[in-house]
């Protein structure tokens, strides 16, 4: 068994796509129309065939109020791996993405988090 796509919720596809691409770095990898919305992934640009991460639609009751729950307790929906916190933390934030909680060094790992412009924190680590 393997994780092959994971989800974010995000509140306009289109937004998180230039975020999640030109901001983050990830690269598009499926874009297919199912309506009113897209079954849009990214991947990383370093394993384009492994994890998709899925850009979905808010648009559930449920959905909405569980990233305004997360959101507003500062909990983080996702974590992504990099190898330097410091330098991503200061790249990101010269591309002027908002960061709720500076780099913290806790020992084994160095996290961050930052606002993804879509209605979640995202956090970033560093495992030593």
């Amino acid at each position: 068994m393997r994780i092959n796509l994971t989800s974010v919720y995000v509140d306009d596809q289109a937004k998180a796509l230039r975020f999640y691409t030109e901001v983050l770095g990830f690269v598009k990898k499926t874009d297919v129309p199912t309506g009113e919305y897209r079954w849009l992934t990214v991947v990383s640009p370093d394993a384009p065939d492994g994890v998709e991460l899925l850009l979905e639609p808010d648009a559930h009751p449920a959905a909405k109020a569980f990233k305004e729950a997360l959101a507003g307790d500062g909990i983080p929906l996702t974590q992504f791996a990099v190898d330097d916190v410091a330098a991503e933390h200061d790249r990101l934030r010269g591309l002027g993405v908002l960061f709720t909680q500076e780099p913290v060094d806790m020992g084994p790992v160095i996290t961050a988090v930052f606002d993804d412009t879509c209605g979640n924190l995202i956090q970033i680590a560093q495992y030593r």
